[in-house]
């Protein structure tokens, strides 16, 4: 993907399947089979997409970690990964501050995470701008393994509700 000095691109992750295990914390849930399965998917999808971030910011969740782990067996590839534990715990509002605070210089940045905060970002940061096709998809209900592509344009700490486009909106299936 070819960027212009000062246009950023913001990919929103949202992790895969993951079990649903009567008295297991949160945090602690793993991919399912078809989860590990999606997860591969959507890390195809990045790498043929050309969508290699510089920086993914994770959740600390296990299904989180799990997903990125997956996504890079499928060939998706980060050049840092750090895991922040308001990607798990925050919401919206929390997670557009860690992006303004931790992406620096980079140019494309992803963060995987959980809804409803991944698709209310995305919604929030685009307000309607971009691709019809990919608000269609973002509308939809951004199930498990769906990726959102925002395009930026502007310092990361100047990126708020309505300043970005949504250019792709995509739902991984393996």
């Amino acid at each position: 993907m070819t960027l212009a000095s000062d246009d950023k691109v913001l990919i929103l992750f949202r992790h895969a399947k993951a079990e649903q295990v009567y008295g297991k914390a949160d945090h602690e849930r793993s991919l399912t089979a078809r989860g590990r399965r999606d997860a591969m998917a959507a890390g195809a999808w990045l790498h043929e997409h050309e969508l290699g971030p510089e920086l993914v910011l994770c959740s600390t969740a296990v299904r989180t970690r799990q997903t990125w782990e997956a996504a890079v067996d499928g060939g998706a590839c980060g050049e840092t990964v750090e895991f922040d534990d308001s990607i798990y715990s925050g919401g919206a509002q929390t997670v557009l501050q860690t992006v303004r605070e931790a992406a620096g210089e980079a140019q494309v940045v992803m963060v995987v995470g959980h809804n409803p905060t991944m698709a209310a970002l995305a919604s929030g940061l685009s307000e309607g701008d971009g691709s019809s096709a990919a608000h269609e998809c973002l509308a939809a209900g951004f199930p498990t393994s769906s990726i959102a592509v925002l395009r930026y344009a502007g310092p990361w700490s100047g990126l708020d509700i309505g300043t970005a486009a949504l250019e792709r909106c995509h739902v991984s299936r393996g």
